[in-house]
């Protein structure tokens, strides 16, 4: 018995061999197929090298997977092998002892090649690129994405008597016609009805975005109305998910009269659209007509994520005008330096950003699907294998989830909007170099925004990395308080204080040094949502109390027609 094991074994560990040198040729291939920058040559002008190994890592590395080896080999011969691993973790894995050495075997192999990755002889974006392209191979083959080897997928298929098969047949035929992998039951959902339900008004509408007003809950407001700009990649009600985990419905409840740019989804008629199109038709409009509404000669906003940035370059136009309609900022998870990009980065180099300028630069649409695809890939376990498991092998339908339903809503972008972002923010971070970056006829200089300011970021975010979101606190002159959430891009923004969960961090209120690490080591942790601090922090800025108006809009701005209104119902 125990020789038939051992043969058994041994053809499995033979099997995944192969199957991981292959794994390994193909990601060399994609490697060379990236245009790595040279030390002392321009991105992309020659093709890159054969790549080179440090000598020593690669020894230390075939020691350390002969000895792991060994090791799983003995689990085996004596047990079944553990694998610690959340794909894996099903009671069906590890009542396998075949499966459970494939996965084992499987992770040996994926540790080996991503230090393997790491030994490249490169400089760091060189290293980030190999790693990143490694991990995509290497998620894309795990043993769990299929039935052959997933053994949870195959007991589950004998237990409904192939019925999961059927349904996961079902499943990817649906998610082919919607275009999109399903991350959520989309069917439980539907906008204006259990999400973006707080009670509002279209006001004001162009050809880029509407305008919302939110109907007072209290009394008396402050005389300083508040404007949010959400990133127009993706579309407003982020803001405004269920009543209990809405910012805009907490924003109108503290007493603030609340205004909201909804972003029209591009089409082609939008095509042509450029980032100064953006800033003075849509966000210096919003600042202008919720003035022109509200009498105020101030008002205060908000910006998340590009959003944020459109702000803070809208902001610096109009001080370069000299105009100051804004007198208090809110930047989310925004980026205005883009000195760390993070895992983005990889995707950043003169030739990308050239080939986009070529494709684009002159009009067309960045696809919204796209887009949400590259963010999936970042997290290519989470978001996206994960599904592919549940949904199609065994046949499931996801939960509800409001969040991943707002996720799956994606948006366009016009092509010249898109390749002027890509130049001169990831590529040649022109925001930060006073009078590099010229917007609608005017020189930025971030240096002339000088408000208070609200800077958040988010602890795991890995879309604005936590040093970027702590970047803004140097290049803005004004007042400062900045705060660390827990959580990432999103889950960190969204997370009301009646939730009461995760925790967030403050540090010295007038002590802000060059690197976040040093700030981060003389923060302090408070429990729960940052929500409540950055509310006081409005309330400092939003003036005194006035009676709440009785209708929305004022003058020739009408109430066009009920909130969330119709651009925010157009898919991509």
């Amino acid at each position: 018995m125990q020789q038939d094991q051992f043969k058994l074994f041994a053809q499995s560990a033979e099997q995944f061999q192969h199957s991981f040198g292959d794994a390994w040729q193909k990601a060399m291939q994609s490697f060379q197929g990236l245009n790595f920058p040279q030390a002392g040559s321009k991105a992309g002008a020659a093709p890159a090298p054969a790549l080179k190994f440090d000598a020593d890592k690669v020894q230390a590395l075939q020691q350390q997977y002969l000895e792991d080896a060994a090791e799983l080999w003995n689990q085996s011969l004596h047990g079944v092998p553990e694998v610690k691993d959340k794909r894996f973790s099903a009671e069906a894995w590890g009542g396998n002892p075949m499966a459970a050495f494939s996965a084992a075997t499987y992770l040996l192999n994926s540790r080996t090649l991503m230090g393997l990755a790491d030994a490249v002889e490169a400089d760091k974006k060189t290293r980030v690129k190999i790693r990143f392209s490694l991990e995509q191979v290497l998620a894309a083959s795990a043993p769990s994405n299929f039935m052959a080897f997933n053994v949870d997928a195959q007991k589950k298929a004998i237990e409904t008597q192939g019925e999961s098969i059927a349904k996961g047949m079902q499943n990817l035929l649906h998610d082919i016609e919607q275009g999109h992998v399903s991350m959520t039951d989309e069917s439980q959902f539907e906008v204006g009805k259990n999400v973006a339900t707080t009670e509002g008004s279209v006001v004001f509408e162009n050809e880029l975005f509407q305008l919302l007003e939110y109907k007072p809950l209290t009394a008396k407001v402050y005389e300083k109305p508040f404007l949010l700009v959400p990133p127009c990649i993706n579309k407003f009600y982020i803001l405004d998910l269920q009543p209990d985990n809405s910012l805009i419905r907490y924003a109108v409840e503290q007493g603030h009269r609340t205004f909201v740019v909804s972003w029209r989804n591009p089409d082609e008629s939008l095509a042509h659209k450029t980032w100064d199109n953006y800033i003075q038709d849509a966000v210096i409009k919003a600042i202008s007509v919720v003035q022109e509404i509200s009498g105020a000669k101030h008002i205060n906003a908000l910006g998340f994520c590009v959003g944020g940035t459109m702000l803070g370059t809208a902001l610096a136009v109009l001080a370069a005008r000299g105009e100051k309609p804004v007198s208090s900022a809110t930047f989310l998870t925004t980026f205005l330096d883009f000195s760390d990009t993070g895992i983005l980065d990889v995707f950043i180099d003169e030739s990308f950003v050239s080939a986009k300028e070529q494709q684009l630069g002159q009009g067309g649409l960045m696809k919204g699907q796209d887009l949400a695809s590259t963010f999936a890939f970042l997290r290519p376990n989470d978001l996206v294998w994960n599904y592919v498991v549940g949904n199609y092998l065994k046949g499931e339908t996801p939960p509800p989830f409001d969040l991943l339903y707002w996720n799956s809503d994606s948006t366009n972008l016009p092509g010249p909007y898109y390749a002027w972002y890509l130049r001169n923010t990831y590529l040649e971070n022109n925001l930060v170099k006073p009078g590099k970056a010229v917007v609608c006829g005017e020189k930025v200089d971030l240096r002339k925004v000088d408000i208070p300011v609200y800077i958040y970021g988010s602890r795991e975010d890995h879309i604005v990395p936590i040093s970027g979101s702590y970047a803004s606190t140097q290049c803005l002159p004004g007042k400062k308080r900045f705060v660390m959430g827990a959580s990432g891009h999103i889950a960190g923004v969204i997370n009301p204080p009646a939730k009461n969960k995760r925790s967030h961090w403050i540090g010295p209120a007038d002590k802000f040094p060059a690197d976040v690490n040093d700030w981060i080591a003389k923060a302090k942790e408070h429990p729960g949502s940052w929500w409540t601090d950055w509310s006081q922090w409005l309330k400092g800025n939003a003036g005194k109390q006035i009676a709440a108006p009785k209708t929305y809009g004022k003058g020739k701005y009408k109430a066009i027609e009920p909130a969330p209104g119709r651009y925010v119902l157009v898919k991509a």
